[in-house]
């Protein structure tokens, strides 16, 4: 999983925040939040476990490189990883998490040269990326004009993450995420219900539902709260996601050809990645194109 995953720029949907291109200030912030993985040393590779199942073929327990990992850090199977038995990595983003740990907590001292480092780098690599998913979600709270009351609150959220991920080894080590997303979570409930509110209509409310395999092919979902939603396999081709709050849904293999996501809020990468769409889907302008589509 060391190498750039299989995207590519998404340039015909807009991310319905509001008139207007991004801001200047929130462009540069996402593409710090996007793996650059040439200046990474391959972490998501060999800090992180897999098991053995239908997204890996071999198991790999944490703090072991993976076999397919060349000693320049870079994937021996990068191009033919979903033919190889591991779609997972396809699939898997850090949120730009890897070249933080590796170029700024550490230096650029490498686990393989610098031996002493590699249990704390591969201790701090999980922090950081769930430190930059939480950056993500508040930089785009930001960028949303509706949430424009709630942008104080998420300021203060987003520079004390931000200054926390400039920590060294032992403090982001002992950081205690789960409170912190749980402060950030309810300023981002905040937003999300700031700019659902402006969707005319009943809105659907469906958070936290198990709405695997479920039948929503052409659904009107937007404006929805889809908070946490399980949409494994579920049929939302044509439906209309637009404004709708996907923070946390599992959209494995969710069939998404023809569905508007344009709009959509705290939908990340990694969910696009895993769900089923084609040329037809449409995305926020923030995310790429999966090119297993």
């Amino acid at each position: 999983m060391s190498q750039k995953r299989e995207t590519r720029p998404e340039t015909v949907a807009t991310d319905g925040s509001g008139p207007g291109a991004v801001p200047e200030a929130g462009h540069r912030r996402r593409l710090d939040l996007r793996a650059d993985c040439g200046s990474c040393f391959g972490l998501c590779c060999v800090a992180l476990p897999f098991a053995k199942s239908s997204d890996f073929a071999a198991d790999k327990a944490a703090g072991r490189p993976c076999h397919n990992l060349k000693d320049d850090f870079r994937c021996g199977i990068h191009t033919t990883l979903r033919d190889k038995g591991y779609a997972g990595c396809t699939v898997f983003d850090c949120f730009g998490a890897g070249q933080q740990v590796s170029q700024v907590t550490f230096g650029g001292e490498d686990w393989r040269t610098s031996r002493g480092t590699a249990r704390a780098m591969f201790d701090v690599f999980p922090v950081m990326r769930q430190l930059h998913e939480l950056l993500w979600y508040l930089t785009e709270a930001l960028e949303l004009d509706r949430a424009r009351p709630a942008h104080q609150e998420v300021r203060r959220a987003l520079d004390g993450i931000e200054e926390l991920t400039r920590a060294d080894a032992a403090t982001l080590a002992a950081a205690d995420v789960p409170a912190l997303r749980g402060e950030v979570s309810e300023t981002l409930l905040k937003v999300s219900e700031l700019v659902r509110a402006a969707v005319p209509g009943r809105k659907k409310n469906h958070r936290g539902a198990d709405l695997m395999g479920a039948r929503l092919k052409g659904a009107d979902l937007r404006g929805a709260n889809l908070r946490g939603a399980y949409l494994i396999a579920a049929d939302l081709t044509g439906a209309d996601l637009r404004e709708a709050d996907l923070i946390g849904a599992d959209l494995r293999d969710a069939r998404l050809q023809g569905a508007d996501l344009t709009g959509s809020i705290f939908l990340t990468q990694a969910q696009v990645n895993a769900a089923r769409g084609d040329g037809s889907t449409r995305i926020p302008a923030t995310l790429s194109r999966p090119a297993h589509w």
